[in-house]
C-alpha cells in the first residue's frame, strides 16, 4: 500500500509540474504582440510628423506601456517594457522591408538612445536570474506547494475521518518491567505468576481442563503499583503489551467507544498472546443506568462492547485484559462476573516489611550514607504507598545535592518524611513572640496528651517551625500496622487531638482558628463513629452514613434517608463523644500543667524537639535541663535524629557532662544564696 501510494504521489507531482510549465511558457508567448513599425515607435515615445521630424512624447502611451530597451537583431526589432522583475518582452516589428525602414538609421538610434531607450544588439534577459532560471524555478515550486498542501488536506481530512474510530492504545513489544522491580506484595506476585505462566506454558494448565483467565482486576489505593504489576506480567511472560485509558474510549460522539473497543481487539487478536491493560477502566465500567441520557448513554454504548468483546459470541483467546482501579465499588456487576474479570487482585498499601523492600529497590540507583537504616525508615512510614516511597527518596536525592552532599543521608530522609506528609519548612516566615507562644502550647497539648493516653500513637517529633498551611506539627507515629481501629483508641485519638485547643484554653486563656483543621477532623471522625461503624450504645449497630458516591439516575428515589428525629439523636451522639474527649483532654493537662509549661518553653528555645524530649519532660525534668542534656550530647549522636551512637562511651561522657553541669549549677546557687 505504501509502494502503490508514493507511485501515485510521484504522477501527481509530475502532472503538476508539466502543466505548471506549459501555463507558464504560453502566457510569456501570448505577451508579446506583433505590431507596425509606426505602432513600435509610438509604443518608444516616439512621433515622426510629415515633413520626417522626429520628436519624443511620452504621452503618446502609458508608462506601463511604454518600451524602454529596444534589441536589434537583424531586421527584428524587439521592445521591452522594464518591470520590477526585469525585462518583459511585449512588442516585435520589423524593419529594413518598407517605406519606413529609413525611420530605424543610425540618427534614429541615437535619438532613442538620447531619449531614455537603451540600444543593444543581443537578449536582454540573457544572464538574469531572475527571469532565466529562478523565476520559473520559484513559479513551479509555489506550484507544486500548492498541490501538495492542498493533496494532504485532503488525505489527512479523510483519514481523520477514518482514523476517529481506531483505538488509541499504545503497544510495547519489549517490556523491561521484571516482577524484581516490584516489592512489598508478595502474595500478588503469586497470583499475578500464574497468569505468567498460563502465557508461556499454556498446555500445562489445558491438560488438566484449566482454562486461562480472561481478565485480572487490581484494585487499590492510588500509588501501590497497581499499572507496574501488570508490565511485570508482561515483561515476565515477554507478551506484546497493549496500554490505554479508560477515558480513552469516550468521546463526545456517539459510536466512537465502542469502535474503538472493537479496534482494540482486532490490533490483539494478531498479536496473540498480548495482554491488554486499561488503567482507570472506572471511567468507562461505571455501574449502567446510572445516568440520564447524554454524556453517560455513549459510556453505556462503550461498556456494552467491551462486555461483548471480553466474554460474548466470539472467543477471544489468548488475550489476557488487565485492569486497575481504585473505585472497584462503582463499576458495573455485569464487568466483574466470572468469565471477564475472573480474578480481582487486592493491592494493599505496604505492610513494614513491604515498605523496607520497596525502599531498598527505588535506591538501587542513589547512593546511601553507612548508617541509612531502612528498617527505621519503614517504621516510621506507616501508611505510606509505593509511589509515597519513591517520592520520599527523590526528596531526599533532592536536600543531598541541594547541600552538596555526594550521599543521601539520614538527615535527607527524615526531613523528605516530614516534606512529604506535611510540607517543607519556612524558617524564613517572620514569626511573632505571641504566635510563637501559642503554638508552642498548642503543639505541646498534643504532644503531652499523645504520651498519656494509652490509645495514642508514640511522639515522633514536635515542632513550631511552620510546615505548608500548618504553624506548628505534632507527628505520631505508630509502632505497627495496624488493621483494626478500636473504639478507646478513637476516642483518645479525638481527645488528642483537642489537646491543642485545651492547652491555650488553660494558659492563653483563650482561643485561636489554630484548631480549626483539628475540629473538622474530630468531627468527620466522631459522626462516622455513630453513623457507620456503630460505637454509639443509643444509635446502635445500624449503617446510617452515605456513600462517598451519588448515582443521580439510580439512586436518586431510592437513597436510604432517616428521620429528623434520629437526625438530632446522632447529632447529640456525636456532641457527646467530643464533649467527653474535651472533658478528659482538659482533666489531664489540668493535672499536668508543669509538664505543659516546660514543654513549650523548651519548643520556643529549641524550635523542634524530638521523642527522647519528649520522653525526659514525660520523666518530670525542666526545659533547663533538657536544654543542658541536649547541648552536651551534641556531636554524640548521628546526623539522623532518632538513630542514636548507642555505644558505653557515649553514655558515659553524657552522664559525666551532666552531672558535671547540675553540681556546677548547685555551687553557683548555694553562693548566691
Amino acid at each position: 500500500m505504501k509502494k502503490q501510494g508514493s507511485k501515485t504521489w510521484i504522477i501527481i507531482v509530475l502532472i503538476a509540474a508539466v502543466l505548471i510549465f506549459g501555463v507558464f511558457f504560453l502566457l510569456n508567448k501570448l505577451s508579446i504582440q506583433d505590431v507596425t513599425t509606426d505602432e513600435f515607435l509610438k509604443y518608444a515615445c516616439v512621433e515622426v510628423d510629415d515633413n520626417g521630424n522626429v520628436t519624443f512624447n511620452e504621452a503618446l502611451v502609458d508608462e506601463s506601456d511604454r518600451i524602454t530597451k529596444i534589441v536589434i537583431d537583424g531586421y527584428n526589432l524587439s521592445g521591452y517594457v522594464k518591470t520590477s522583475l526585469g525585462y518583459t518582452q511585449k512588442y516585435t516589428t520589423s524593419y529594413g522591408r518598407g517605406s519606413q525602414s529609413e525611420y530605424f538609421s543610425d540618427v534614429m538610434i541615437d535619438f532613442l538612445y538620447e531619449n531614455g531607450v537603451s540600444i543593444d544588439y543581443s537578449d536582454p534577459n540573457e544572464g538574469s536570474v531572475w527571469s532565466s532560471l529562478i523565476m520559473p524555478i520559484v513559479v513551479v515550486g509555489i506550484g507544486l506547494v500548492l498541490v501538495m498542501v492542498m493533496m494532504r488536506q485532503v488525505n489527512g481530512s479523510n483519514k481523520s475521518a477514518l482514523d476517529f474510530g481506531k483505538t488509541k492504545a499504545r503497544v510495547n513489544q519489549n517490556v523491561k518491567v521484571r516482577f524484581s522491580d516490584v516489592a512489598g506484595a508478595e502474595e500478588e506476585k503469586q497470583e499475578l505468576q500464574e497468569i505468567v505462566e498460563f502465557l508461556k506454558n499454556p498446555k500445562k494448565f489445558s491438560e488438566l481442563g484449566a482454562k486461562i483467565p480472561k481478565g485480572v482486576l487490581l484494585v487499590g489505593p492510588p500509588g501501590t503499583g497497581k499499572t507496574l504489576f501488570a508490565k511485570a506480567v508482561a515483561g515476565e511472560a515477554n507478551v506484546p503489551f497493549f496500554s490505554i485509558s479508560g477515558s480513552d474510549f469516550v468521546e463526545m460522539f456517539v459510536g466512537v467507544g465502542a469502535s474503538r473497543v472493537r479496534d482494540l481487539f482486532a490490533m490483539a487478536k494478531k498479536s496473540m498472546p498480548c495482554i491488554v491493560f486499561i488503567d482507570e477502566i472506572d471511567a468507562v465500567g461505571r455501574h449502567r443506568g446510572a445516568g440520564l441520557g447524554g454524556g453517560n448513554d455513549e459510556r453505556e454504548q462503550t461498556l456494552n462492547q467491551l462486555l461483548v468483546q471480553m466474554d460474548g459470541f466470539d472467543a477471544n483467546e489468548g488475550i489476557i485484559i488487565i485492569a486497575a482501579t481504585n473505585r472497584a465499588d462503582i463499576l458495573d456487576p455485569a464487568l466483574l462476573r466470572p468469565g471477564r474479570f475472573d480474578r480481582q487482585i487486592y493491592v494493599n498499601i505496604p505492610d513494614v516489611r513491604g515498605r523496607e523492600a520497596i525502599l531498598k529497590v527505588h535506591a538501587r540507583n542513589k547512593p546511601l550514607a553507612k548508617d541509612v537504616n531502612f528498617k527505621v525508615i519503614a517504621r516510621i512510614t506507616a501508611g505510606f504507598s509505593g509511589a509515597d516511597l519513591a517520592n520520599l527518596l527523590n526528596e531526599a536525592a533532592i536536600l543531598a545535592a541541594r547541600a552538596d552532599r555526594k550521599f543521601i543521608t539520614n538527615v535527607d530522609l527524615y526531613e523528605a518524611i516530614n516534606k512529604v506528609v506535611i510540607g517543607p519548612q519556612k524558617k524564613s516566615r517572620v514569626v511573632t513572640e505571641s504566635d510563637k507562644r501559642i503554638t508552642a502550647y498548642h503543639e505541646a497539648g498534643h504532644a503531652i496528651l499523645a504520651r498519656l493516653l494509652p490509645g495514642c500513637d508514640p511522639v515522633q517529633e514536635v515542632s513550631i517551625i511552620p510546615r505548608g498551611m500548618a504553624a506548628g506539627y505534632t507527628m505520631t507515629r505508630p509502632d505497627n500496622d495496624s488493621n483494626h481501629i478500636e473504639k478507646s483508641k478513637l476516642l483518645d485519638d479525638i481527645a488528642m487531638t483537642l489537646g491543642g485547643r485545651v492547652a491555650e484554653e488553660l494558659i492563653i486563656k483563650d482561643i485561636s482558628a489554630g484548631a480549626s483543621n483539628d475540629i473538622s477532623v474530630i468531627t468527620q471522625r466522631a459522626r462516622k463513629m455513630v453513623t457507620e461503624w456503630g460505637m454509639s450504645d443509643i444509635v446502635g449497630p445500624v449503617n446510617y452514613g452515605g456513600g462517598d458516591q451519588v448515582f443521580i439516575g439510580k439512586d436518586m428515589q431510592t437513597r436510604a434517608t432517616y428521620s429528623e428525629e434520629l437526625a438530632k439523636i446522632i447529632d447529640n451522639e456525636v456532641e457527646k463523644i467530643i464533649k467527653n474527649a474535651h472533658e478528659k483532654a482538659t482533666k489531664l493537662l489540668t493535672e499536668n500543667k508543669s509538664k505543659l509549661d516546660n514543654m513549650a518553653r523548651l519548643l520556643i528555645e529549641r524550635e523542634t524537639i524530638y521523642q527522647d524530649e519528649v520522653d525526659m519532660i514525660m520523666e518530670g525534668k525542666t526545659a533547663k535541663e533538657i536544654m543542658e542534656i541536649m547541648e552536651s550530647r551534641d556531636g554524640l549522636y548521628n546526623e539522623n535524629p532518632f538513630i542514636k551512637v548507642d555505644t558505653e562511651l557515649a553514655k558515659e561522657e553524657i552522664t559525666k557532662t551532666v552531672e558535671e553541669k547540675v553540681s556546677e549549677n548547685n555551687e553557683t546557687e548555694s553562693k548566691d544564696e
